[in-house]
């Protein structure tokens, strides 16, 4: 295999494949802050993270003005512990839009006064607005901060001091608001958890997004990640969410569950129909790119008299 990160166009009929990673907390126990985003959404958006705009022009048809700055706001569950508050992810709450539409009517009004905007588009788990005096605030993605303890994920001042204190009250006043409300009685009910709490993270200019140059060699995305169809339409590229194995060349792929489309593109290659598949993930929170051809594929051996086996995905992912 060959640890290989050329950004040449080239003529090689490759497929890319890209593994979600995890923040590297642990390589730097001394640091006051957070890290800034998953190695993945730094990977795609650049460092900037302009997350919200880019997941607005996915789930809207409307116009994304490239110079204005947004904030995405989501409904969440904190759920209590003995001593401190964890972040549920959104696929635990299952928040139905009838639900979504309703909390936001009632929280709409503070909202607006707060942000000094209109909501720009509601979806069933995000909601879009200009981020107004929010626009410097440090947040991090549900896709990072959950399953966490939320007191060092929550948003931090940068270039103004008493922002992150305006956020906190904002979130307070809806978390009373949601407390009494008839939906969040209706879902416990039912054993859902409730929606007691709002979170705010993503907050960026589309113009800001500065993607790999790999992409200048991708003809077709491929996966379900919300992230994903913002970006592709962004740059233009057709995007759906399960692989078309007839269509994998100049292809790219991130996938909830890699392993299983695996089989399906090493066949690919040593039936000839691709020359590499490139894999990009992030041990240690670093961005890791690796080309495997054919001849990569399966493990060496000492014995050369006997057929070598192919590689495992677990293999290949743990090398």
């Amino acid at each position: 295999m060959t640890a290989n990160s050329t950004t040449q166009k080239s003529s090689l009929r490759r497929f890319t494949l890209m593994v979600s990673g995890e923040d590297a907390l642990d390589s730097d126990p001394g640091r006051d802050s957070p890290p800034s985003g998953l190695p993945q959404e730094c990977f795609l958006l650049g460092e900037k993270l302009p997350i919200a705009p880019v997941l607005l022009l996915g789930q809207s048809d409307l116009p994304v003005n490239p110079t204005e700055v947004i904030a995405c706001l989501q409904p969440v569950h904190l759920h209590a512990t003995r001593d401190h508050l964890v972040l549920m992810g959104q696929s635990q709450i299952d928040l139905t839009n009838e639900e979504s539409t309703k909390l936001l009517q009632v929280a709409l009004p503070y909202i607006e006064e707060d942000f000094q905007n209109k909501v720009l588009f509601q979806g069933q788990r995000d909601w879009f607005i200009p981020a107004g005096p929010f626009t410097h605030l440090a947040t991090h993605s549900i896709d990072q901060a959950h399953g966490r303890n939320i007191d060092w994920w929550m948003p931090r001042d940068t270039s103004e001091i008493g922002i992150a204190k305006l956020w906190r009250k904002l979130q307070n006043e809806i978390q009373m608001l949601w407390h009494i409300d008839p939906v969040n009685e209706a879902r416990e009910q039912c054993g859902f958890p409730s929606i007691n709490s709002l979170w705010i993270s993503g907050i960026g200019k589309l113009e800001d997004v500065r993607t790999p140059t790999l992409f200048q060699n991708v003809t077709q995305i491929y996966g379900e990640h919300p992230l994903l169809t913002g970006l592709a339409k962004h740059l233009g590229i057709p995007q759906q969410g399960e692989i078309d194995f007839s269509n994998v060349v100049n292809g790219f792929a991130w996938l909830g569950r890699p392993e299983s489309a695996w089989n399906h593109l090493k066949n690919v290659v040593l039936n000839k129909g691709l020359d590499e598949i490139k894999i990009i993930d992030f041990p240690k929170g670093k961005a890791r790119c690796r080309i495997f051809t054919a001849k990569d594929l399966h493990k060496t051996s000492w014995a050369f008299w006997k057929k070598s086996e192919p590689l495992t995905w677990k293999e290949i992912i743990s090398s």
